[in-house]
C-alpha cells in the first residue's frame, strides 16, 4: 500500500499481545513442586518454569562443606531472597515482558512458611520478600508420600539438613511445622 509520500506503509491490524502470567507453586517436596509446576504451565505455548537455586548459591554453600559452618535459618532465607532476586532479574521478569507464562517453583510462600517454622518474626519475613511481585495464581504442591523426613532436596530439605537447628526443634519438627505453615497459605 502506497502512503502519502509514495512510501509503503503497513496495514494497521492489531495483534493481541500474549498475556503474561506469574504462577507460584510452593511446597516442601521438590518432586511434587515440579509436577505441580508442569500442570500449572499446562499447554502454555510461551512459558517456562523458574526453579529454586537458579543462581547456584545453595550449590556453592553445599560444596563449602562443614568448614563453612552451619548457617542459621535467617542466613538461609537471606540466600533464598538473593536467589529469588536473581531469578526475577534473569528469568521471570524478562519472560513476563515477552508475554510468557512463568511458573516460579517454589516462590515466596515456601520461604515464609520455613521462616515461621524456624521461629522468625512474620514482619521480618514479609519485609524480606516485599520485592517479589504477587503471582496471579498460587498453588500448593502436596507430597504424594507424607514421610517428610525423607525430603532432603529442594529449599526446605536442604535447609533442614544444613542449618543450625532452632532451639528445641528437630529437623523433622521444622519440616512438619513448615508443612503446617504452608497449609495456612493454601487459598
Amino acid at each position: 500500500m502506497a502512503g502519502h509520500h509514495g512510501r509503503r506503509t503497513r496495514s494497521m491490524t492489531t495483534k493481541k499481545a500474549p498475556t503474561p502470567e506469574l504462577i507460584a507453586v510452593d511446597g516442601i517436596d521438590p518432586a511434587a513442586i515440579l509436577t505441580e509446576a508442569r500442570v500449572a504451565l499446562g499447554h502454555a505455548r510461551r512459558g517456562g518454569i523458574s526453579k529454586w537455586d537458579a543462581s547456584g548459591v545453595f550449590e556453592d554453600l553445599a560444596a563449602a562443606g562443614e568448614n563453612a559452618g552451619a548457617p542459621s535459618a535467617r542466613t538461609l532465607l537471606l540466600l533464598y531472597a538473593a536467589d529469588l532476586a536473581f531469578r526475577l532479574r534473569w528469568q521471570i521478569r524478562p519472560a513476563l515482558a515477552e508475554g510468557r507464562v512463568v511458573v516460579a517453583a517454589p516462590y515466596v510462600d515456601t520461604a515464609l512458611a520455613f521462616g515461621r517454622a524456624a521461629g522468625l518474626k512474620p514482619g521480618w519475613l514479609e519485609n524480606l520478600f516485599s520485592f517479589a511481585p504477587r503471582p496471579k495464581q498460587r498453588r500448593l504442591a502436596y507430597a504424594r508420600d507424607r514421610r517428610l523426613i525423607a525430603v532432603t532436596h529442594g529449599f526446605v530439605g536442604f535447609s533442614c539438613m544444613h542449618m543450625t537447628r532452632p532451639a528445641g526443634q528437630t529437623r523433622r519438627q521444622v519440616m512438619e511445622d513448615t508443612a503446617k505453615q504452608l497449609l495456612r497459605f493454601d487459598r
